[in-house]
């Protein structure tokens, strides 16, 4: 395999005069405070619907297959509450996770103002991206489906039709929890279930049609596990990055470490919010990262 020198990834200009500043126009309107972020990617969007029907289907099996017909009350109250209660902690991680602007630097801002606000000292070393004309900040990465430069971008994600950054890693990382929870859930119902209906008559067990239910369990089956591993193994890359603090990109390109080493719980604590709190959990809790300057420039 041939070796890709690391200058290839990143148009680095050392002067402000070599950017190039005349060739980059910024957008005549810039969006607003708190417009809504949306990936317009045909393909993230079929990955996000299919996602959501993925857990609605699951919700319709539980519910109408497996809680609903039985005649244990109380085993039917306790899961279908735990088991919809993550479920729309599930469903709400994925939306945050992709309606949340991961981190883009603003497009189109390596103009000759801006360059000379920076007041580059002799030396001092920027990154310029050719492709969406940005000054971009350490650690950042140009995504080709959102089209910017993203902010400590770990990956760009089809199931949640948008990059992981710097903003919404916390909302992937809760969302792929959920998933594996429910997966892991929803398995564990349904061999208790298929243990009832073997002892039981199969038509007192369900609904449906003993071969419908048959069916039905058997595909939730498969998708309960084939998701439980998926997420789980995500969950788990996700948690090594945050506490190495270390992204996918940064792996995989080996690049060299040039920001300062914090402990494993401050580099959760700067993902998930300060302090330690049920708001870790919670997608709807937007994490406190503290006001660090969004450009960093390796000097």
């Amino acid at each position: 395999m041939m070796l890709i020198p690391a200058h290839h990834f990143r148009n680095i200009e050392r002067k402000p005069e070599y950017l190039q500043p005349e060739k980059c126009v910024p957008p005549p309107h810039p969006s607003a405070v708190g417009t809504m972020w949306f990936i317009r990617d045909g393909c993230g969007i079929a990955c996000a619907i299919v996602t959501w029907f993925l857990v609605l289907y699951a919700e319709f099996v539980v519910l109408f297959v497996m809680l609903i017909p039985s005649r244990d009350y109380v085993y039917s109250i306790i899961n279908g509450i735990v088991f919809n209660l993550l479920a729309f902690l599930a469903l709400a991680s994925h939306c945050r996770a992709m309606l949340t602007d991961p981190g883009a630097v603003p497009k189109g801002n390596a103009t000759k103002e801006f360059i000379e606000s920076l007041q580059l000292k002799p030396g001092q070393v920027v990154y310029k991206c050719p492709k969406c004309c940005s000054i971009k900040p350490d650690r950042a990465h140009h995504c080709s489906v959102c089209k910017r430069c993203i902010r400590k971008m770990d990956h760009h994600c089809p199931w949640v039709n948008n990059c992981v950054g710097e903003n919404n890693q916390k909302y992937f990382v809760l969302f792929t929890m959920y998933i594996a929870l429910i997966s892991l859930h929803a398995l564990i119902m349904v061999g208790f279930h298929f243990l009832h209906c073997f002892e039981e008559d199969w038509t007192k067990c369900s609904s449906f049609s003993p071969p419908t239910t048959v069916i039905l369990l058997i595909l939730l089956c498969f998708e309960g596990l084939l998701f439980l591993i998926f997420t789980s193994v995500m969950f788990g890359t996700q948690v090594h990055s945050i506490c190495t603090d270390e992204t996918g990109i940064e792996q995989l390109k080996k690049e060299e470490r040039r920001w300062a080493k914090k402990t494993k719980w401050m580099n959760m604590k700067a993902v998930f919010g300060h302090p330690f709190s049920l708001g870790w959990a919670s997608p709807f809790a937007t994490p406190d990262q503290g006001k660090a300057d969004p450009y960093q420039y390796v000097v």
